[in-house]
């Protein structure tokens, strides 16, 4: 074997351009189309995302990327804020996120600040949902305790009689309006550091860091993208 052969055998799998981009976020967006287009595993665009208290004790879930904005540059996703999750935010708004397709060998771990969503914004993708999911968001006091799935059940039934539902249209398929609730919102992370990883031979792993600073506010003013390739 010579050392071509050699260089040409570690050369296999290499998913980032030798020439890093200046900007993350449309080769993020990009490996998140290309894993929905193939439809592999039923939810491509499941990332786990990370929690902490402000003493630093972390607390991490799968949960859904329902966009992602490549300029500015945030990723968008739903939930409960008086979950778990919703609370820690609330005290510490540092999170981080990973993505990892399994089949085409990449992973993408991203880290910034999270705020909420426009109320316009979470108002129009709860709408979208599905009437069961509507529903479910006024009967579940996510992460608090419970005593039995039969009283979980319970109180799904009272959530059709608090919202006065008619539950012979829901069950037909009728249009039945479930408003969002107060505590159910989107939340944007806006990312300051972005991390592409993509698998190769023997472990010689393609890997990339972009970095940027990142202001204060809902709508934080950004500096420019820095980009480092690593050893993997």
């Amino acid at each position: 074997m010579t050392q071509s052969d050699l260089t040409d055998m570690f050369s296999e799998g290499g998913g980032l351009p030798e020439t890093l981009p200046g900007d993350p976020m449309p080769l993020l967006r990009a490996w998140l189309d290309e894993a929905t287009e193939a439809a592999r595993t039923p939810n491509p665009n499941a990332m786990t995302l990370c929690t902490a208290t402000p003493d630093g004790r972390p607390s991490a879930r799968v949960l859904l990327c329902k966009a992602i904005e490549v300029d500015p540059g945030y990723l968008i996703f739903y939930t409960n804020s008086r979950s778990r999750k919703g609370e820690e935010m609330e005290a510490n708004p540092r999170v981080a996120a990973v993505f990892h397709w399994d089949e085409p060998g990449r992973q993408a771990r991203i880290e910034g600040r999270v705020v909420r969503s426009p109320d316009s914004e979470s108002d129009a993708y709860f709408a979208s949902r599905h009437w069961t999911s509507r529903l479910g968001a006024w009967a579940s006091d996510q992460s608090a305790p419970i005593g039995s799935r039969a009283a979980m059940l319970e109180k799904v039934t009272q959530a059709v009689i608090k919202l006065d539902l008619d539950l012979g249209a829901l069950l037909d398929g009728g249009e039945v309006n479930i408003p969002r609730p107060a505590h159910w919102f989107g939340y944007r992370i806006w990312v300051d550091r972005a991390e592409l990883w993509s698998g190769g031979t023997g472990r010689i792993h393609d890997r990339a860091v972009w970095t940027r600073s990142l202001g204060e506010g809902d709508a934080p003013e950004t500096g420019a993208w820095s980009a480092t390739r690593l050893q993997p």
